[in-house]
């Protein structure tokens, strides 16, 4: 090797530059054009369409969980959720309150489409209600974000660009259709439209007309916005005739590790062992012989319930217990001017979801079903806690613990 190659080689080379967001944005602009015009085209899109859905869209850079092409990957961070600290501050009884009385405001001046919506699908007024009042505030929510900027940015440098994609199309399909015009497609920086906050493909699966103007419009029109939740949740499933469920005291003697959709039993067996409901009502007698399931959303520590499928259905909106409780306390808030849940919310630790994690593992490894070790305590995760704990001695508690991490190895 002569001296000079020598020398280049002990040279240090310059790095490439990554690219600037001015750079990204020309690949993106490029990226609409020779892939999303021509599968949007296929799709049944019009020229036309794509030209005003697309007219000023530029990439929205403020989206979470974003991997610009070029940009050093994004660190993942350690998860805390509401779910993994005390749900008190979620059912914030001022905010709900709040809402149960503009929801009572709403259930008056809609009575009429409320009652020719329940006579419809068989969801009661009151659930519809709440969840409008929990996805947009009944509507006053200002969705500002062009939902196209939103899909389109996701779809091409998000963590789940394929699905994103998808919801794409379908968006510049629902325009096609012309439910609605480009200036008016908002959604939320998830890529929700309008006031029921549906994805694109629900959107298409779910949204209805039922103010009979022709178009199926969830972003202005009441009626539509109110018939298409209801209609979500009856195809979802919905069991006419049937609440959500009931708040519920479980004797010490009785296992809180019974809960989950698939330990469903008639509600009288329930109150046979012993499980009343809080405001010293009886269950319904119609409920007596109808299936009913043990939820402990923070185990031993917090309230206990005892719920009917529809409260699943309800977790089809959003796969949250909190969320259908919260739900489901809202609708009894504007039914009937129900209170907070009786029983209190306590500290169940404050954990970290790699936490949870870490301790689906053990147990899944000790031969526990837990529903995966995605660090979420679902019902299954919390009731093969109990098991556990009944195993080793311990009086249940059913719920992810700091002190456990320790011995669950």
């Amino acid at each position: 090797m002569s001296l000079a190659a020598l020398l280049l080689t002990l040279v240090p080379l310059p790095a490439f530059a990554a690219p600037s967001k001015a750079d990204v944005e020309a690949q993106f602009q490029t990226w609409v054009k020779t892939q999303i015009f021509p599968e949007a085209k296929k799709a049944g899109v019009s020229e036309k369409t794509l030209n005003a859905a697309f007219a000023g869209v530029q990439l929205n850079w403020n989206l979470p969980d974003l991997t610009p092409p070029g940009f050093p990957p994004v660190k993942q961070r350690p998860q805390s959720q509401a779910e993994f600290s005390s749900p008190a501050p979620y059912f914030n009884n001022d905010r709900l309150q709040r809402l149960a009385v503009t929801g009572r405001g709403f259930a008056s001046q809609y009575a009429s489409t409320l009652k020719r919506i329940e006579k419809t699908y068989g969801v009661p007024g009151s659930i519809v209600l709440a969840i409008w009042g929990r996805e947009t505030g009944f509507g006053a929510a200002t969705l500002k974000n062009s939902a196209i900027a939103i899909l389109a940015t996701d779809a091409f440098m998000s963590t789940r660009k394929e699905m994103f994609r998808s919801e794409l199309i379908t968006a510049l399909g629902i325009l096609e259709h012309g439910d609605i015009g480009p200036d008016q497609f908002k959604g939320s920086y998830a890529g929700a439209l309008g006031q029921p906050q549906f994805m694109p493909s629900s959107y298409i699966k779910y949204a209805v007309d039922f103010d009979g103007d022709g178009r199926r419009n969830i972003w202005t029109s009441v009626p539509d916005t109110l018939a298409s939740i209801a209609n979500y949740l009856v195809q979802k499933g919905w069991q006419r005739g049937r609440g959500w469920g009931y708040e519920a005291s479980i004797p010490a003697a009785v296992s809180c590790a019974q809960e989950g959709p698939d330990l469903a039993r008639p509600i009288s067996k329930w109150a046979a062992d012993g499980i009343t409901r809080v405001n010293g009502s009886a269950f319904p007698s119609a409920e007596l012989k109808a299936s009913g399931m043990m939820l402990v959303p923070a185990g031993r520590d917090g309230p206990a319930f005892i719920v009917t499928p529809n409260f699943y259905v309800i977790k089809e909106y959003n796969n949250s217990d909190l969320y259908a409780l919260y739900i489901g306390d809202l609708a009894d808030r504007i039914a009937d001017n129900a209170g907070p849940f009786k029983g209190p919310w306590g500290d169940v630790g404050k954990m970290l979801r790699s936490d949870v994690a870490a301790m689906q593992k053990a147990l899944q490894h000790k031969g526990y079903d837990v529903g995966g070790t995605d660090g979420l305590p679902g019902y299954k995760t919390r009731r093969s806690i109990g098991q556990w704990q009944a195993k080793a001695g311990e009086q249940p508690t059913c719920y992810p613990e700091a002190r456990m991490m320790g011995v669950l190895k």
